[in-house]
């Protein structure tokens, strides 16, 4: 399972460039987008299950990072975590 967290600017851009990879390679994806622009995520994930990719293998989980996300970075199952964000923002999934 790969974690993808993407910021509130080119909020599509970044997801794609961070789900498309991670699902090329056959992994599951838990994309988790900034509290400030989560529909372009929410769509992205509704065009996928129109496209006939598989429930579970695009989840999306919108809110707020300091719950959201951390919940994200501290899970056991995910074995990956890609990100775009400031060094702080990268220093608590250090932490975790």
């Amino acid at each position: 399972v790969v974690g993808a967290v993407v910021p509130w600017n080119f909020p599509l851009d970044m997801a794609a460039w961070k789900v498309a990879p991670a699902l090329a390679a056959g992994n599951s994806v838990v994309l988790k987008p900034a509290e400030q622009s989560p529909f372009s995520a929410l769509r992205l994930a509704e065009l996928a299950l129109d496209a006939g990719l598989p429930e579970g293998v695009l989840n999306v989980v919108p809110g707020l990072g300091e719950t959201a996300g951390r919940a994200l970075g501290l899970h056991p199952d995910v074995d990956c975590l890609v990100f775009t964000g400031s060094t702080q923002v990268g220093k608590y999934f250090m932490q975790y």
